[in-house]
C-alpha cells in the first residue's frame, strides 16, 4: 500500500522504490534516513507510555544505521517520544557524527505558527520565528516571545499583533502542547499529513 501511494504521488525525484524488511537491503548506502517507524500512539496514551516499545525499535534502527549506511547519513528521528527515540539511535550508531541525528519538533513549530496566525487572521507564513523549548510532548513550551507577525505589510511582534496576553500565556500554550491528542481523539489516528508536512518543512 506505502509503495502504491508513493508512486501515485508522481515525485519528480522519486527513480526507485525497494520494498524490504531487511535491514541489510533498507539501510545500505543511505543518505537520508527518515526514522517514522515506532510504535503508534492512541487515545489516553502519553509519549512516554510508548518509550519502553520504542526502544527496541530505535535501537536496531541505530544498529543498522551504524552497519550499513554512510558515516555522513542524515537522520531524522519521527517517531515519537521523538527527542528520546534520536538520542536511543544515536547512541546505538557511535560511528556516525551526533550533529546528523535530530528529531521532529517542527510538527510543534508549525501548530504553533498556525494558532498564532488563525488567532490574527494571517496566513501561517506571516508567523516568524516561534520556538518550541523540550521534549515532542506534553510538556514542551511553545514559545512567542521573539515571534513576529506581518499585518498588513508591517512586522508587529507577536504580543502586539494578538492583543490577548492571557490567551498567549494560557490557551494558546494549552492547545499547543495537546494538540497531538486532540488530533487523535477526532479522527482516532495520530498525525499524518500535518508531520508529513513538518518533515519537508524541517
Amino acid at each position: 500500500g506505502v509503495v502504491m501511494e508513493l508512486q501515485d504521488c508522481a515525485l519528480s525525484l522519486l527513480r526507485e522504490i525497494i520494498p524490504t524488511d531487511k535491514e541489510e537491503v533498507a539501510f545500505k548506502d543511505l543518505d537520508v534516513a527518515i526514522l517514522v517507524g515506532s510504535m503508534p500512539r492512541k487515545e489516553g496514551m502519553e509519549r512516554k507510555d510508548l518509550l519502553k516499545a520504542n526502544v527496541a525499535i530505535f535501537k536496531s534502527q541505530g544498529t543498522a544505521l551504524e552497519k550499513f549506511a554512510k558515516k555522513t547519513v542524515k537522520v531524522l528521528v519521527v517517531g515519537n517520544p521523538a527527542n528520546t527515540n534520536c538520542l536511543i539511535t544515536a547512541k546505538s550508531a557511535p560511528s556516525i557524527p551526533k550533529e546528523n541525528f535530530s528529531c521532529l519538533t517542527r510538527l510543534d513549530h508549525n501548530r504553533a505558527r498556525s494558532q498564532v496566525a488563525m488567532r490574527c487572521g494571517v496566513p501561517a507564513t506571516n508567523v516568524k520565528n516561534v520556538i518550541i523549548w523540550g521534549n515532542h510532548s506534553s510538556t514542551q513550551y511553545p514559545d512567542v516571545h521573539h515571534c513576529t507577525v506581518n499585518m498588513s505589510g508591517s512586522e508587529l511582534a507577536c504580543f502586539d499583533a494578538v492583543k490577548d496576553d492571557a490567551w498567549l500565556k494560557g490557551d494558546f500554550i494549552s492547545t499547543v502542547q495537546q494538540r497531538g491528542a486532540a488530533v487523535i481523539k477526532a479522527r482516532k489516528l495520530s498525525s499524518a499529513m500535518s508531520a508529513a508536512k513538518a518533515i519537508c518543512d524541517h
